[in-house]
């Protein structure tokens, strides 16, 4: 049977706040829990949905692959999973529903937990950046014990059921007051509500169930990330406990400086020298570009400042569509060592354009400095 759409099931609506998503939230939980309708069969499948809904629904990051894709968006492909709802285990943290409503009184032990998330650094160049990659990075996390199995319990033996809680994970006590007898329960001590003990540890992970590993993964950087993008890699993270699920490796990227360009969102911008005689008489130049030099033509007359726009040379775009352009902005190079000769050949350029060198203007024209004595003194 289809789901039904989470807002529904909460009866708030698709703009509805977190306080407002938690507010409706409790208000079924504490009307649908299994532990307040015993006599109700349906009861345990309403607050499943209801759950299920609400741990999507608080989260932003799921909400929003929600948002987008509806259920297809939230089955744990791509947006992190739900948790296991067998038997109300964990959910993030949700799981004491009776307890929080009803100050104890579950009859249930702990469930499947989810691994924690771990957070990797990759640095990489610029190109890198632009056009992807695929690289093996080490991640240090827990992993099931391969000696006993993630049991922690030795070769030979098992665990054992809780002597206390009689596998229950909890135990209860009465209290007597103005209302009349209430039964609560609390997590037992003994067991730390796993309903197990381990008489015989394993020697390898002590009982815990979980070593410390290095392992390689290999991810895929798409093109078109930038410095401070952030790569998930589904179930890579710590192993759960219980039998719950891996949590997620977050790879963070960093993207090295480059000695010639600059990025701008998807567009590269680096600065061309260019000699004097270039640009008054224009000349076709090579320009580096990310995938090497590409010929570019300097017209004649080119000030200094000047943008030429590089079609399709810049960053693609890392939704896969598009690219950007490259601008490469033209800098007149001024020589700093002239020769005699060389000197006595600009004066000559210079009269023959009819400029006084000495006043550094046209002969037709107030020079630079005049004009702006006259703009003081009037």
């Amino acid at each position: 049977m289809a789901k039904r759409d989470y807002y529904e099931v909460l009866g708030v609506s698709r703009n509805a706040s977190v306080e407002e998503i938690k507010k409706a939230y409790r208000k079924l939980a504490r009307k649908f829990h299994p532990d307040a309708n015993p006599d109700d069969p349906n009861a345990e499948g309403k607050f499943k949905e209801i759950s299920e809904a609400y741990v999507v629904l608080s989260d932003p990051e799921k909400r929003a692959g929600y948002d987008r894709f509806g259920h297809a968006g939230s089955d744990g492909q791509g947006f992190g999973g739900f948790g296991d709802f067998n038997g109300f285990g964990d959910m993030g943290g949700l799981g004491d529903i009776f307890e929080m409503f009803f100050g104890g009184g579950g009859r249930r032990r702990a469930g499947p937990e989810r691994g924690a998330d771990i957070r990797s650094d990759l640095e990489i160049t610029l190109k890198e950046a632009a056009f992807g990659l695929e690289r093996e990075i080490k991640v240090p996390r827990t992993e099931e014990c391969g000696t006993c199995g993630g049991s922690g319990a030795a070769a030979g033996s098992k665990p054992v059921t809780c002597s206390v809680c009689k596998g229950a994970g909890q135990v209860q006590y009465a209290q007597n007051t103005p209302f009349g007898r209430i039964v609560q329960s609390r997590t037992c001590d003994r067991c730390r509500g796993a309903g197990q003990m381990i008489e015989k540890p394993c020697p390898t992970c002590r009982g815990t169930g979980q070593i410390r590993k290095t392992r390689s993964i290999k991810i895929k950087v798409p093109p078109g990330v930038d410095n401070g993008s952030r790569l998930r890699v589904a179930g890579e993270g710590e192993t759960g406990t219980r039998g719950g699920p891996r949590g997620d490796l977050y790879v963070y990227i960093h993207v090295k400086p480059h000695r010639v360009f600059k990025r701008e969102g998807d567009d590269l911008v680096c600065e061309m020298p260019v000699s004097f005689v270039q640009a008054t008489l224009g000349d076709e130049v090579e320009v580096p570009t990310l995938e090497g030099l590409a010929k570019l033509k300097i017209p004649e007359g080119t000030q200094s400042g000047t943008i030429f726009r590089m079609k399709g040379k810049g960053i693609p775009h890392v939704s896969g569509y598009n690219r950007g352009d490259q601008l490469v902005v033209i800098k007149v190079v001024t020589p700093s060592k002239l020769s005699e000769k060389q000197k006595e050949l600009l004066k000559e350029f210079a009269r023959m354009g009819g400029e006084n060198t000495l006043n550094a203007g046209s002969a037709g024209d107030k020079s630079f400095f005049a004009k702006v004595k006259d703009a003081f003194i009037g």
